[in-house]
């Protein structure tokens, strides 16, 4: 099974650019160990429309296009589950266990995603009530699946 981080929006090179590298390249190694074939990420371009409602739509188009068939989707959506590490762990262990191909994370746009997306998700994560800019959502997240890693091959790296 592959993990995929599918985001709207490209980050620039920095700091963010480097630590969400640095996390992915972590969780891609400790996942080998659970038979991870890759933690990748692929960024989709902004869409430039001056309509938000044509913005979304054409986002979440371009996202839904690049999810692999049979693949578990989770969204980050500030009306989702509060997960601890462990229970995010847990749903990355069940996906592997049922043999799907990939396992996506989307990030959506400034202006949210497409009914039409939102109805693929087995799950949606909040990280909290607060708007985080997507730079650091995505470090989070990278981050998170890293430990979940960590977690499920009994790493020392968490320690709840």
């Amino acid at each position: 099974m592959r993990i995929i981080v599918a985001a709207v929006g490209r980050l620039k090179a920095g700091p963010e650019t480097e630590l969400a590298e640095r996390y992915r390249k972590r969780a891609a190694q400790t996942g080998r160990a659970l038979g991870l074939r890759d933690v990748g990420i692929i960024e989709i371009r902004e869409s430039r429309a001056d309509a938000a409602a044509k913005r979304m739509l054409e986002e979440s188009i371009a996202l839904a296009n690049i999810i692999p068939a049979g693949a578990g989707v989770a969204l980050l959506d500030s009306t989702g589950d509060n997960l601890d590490s462990a229970s995010l762990a847990a749903q990355i262990a069940k996906f592997r266990s049922l043999d799907r191909p990939a396992f996506v994370f989307v990030i959506g746009g400034a202006d949210g995603l497409a009914a039409s997306l939102r109805a693929q998700a087995a799950l949606r994560i909040s990280f909290g009530a607060a708007t985080w800019p997507h730079q650091l959502v995505r470090v989070m997240l990278l981050e998170q699946i890293y430990r979940a890693t960590t977690i499920l091959t009994g790493h020392p790296y968490h320690r709840a």
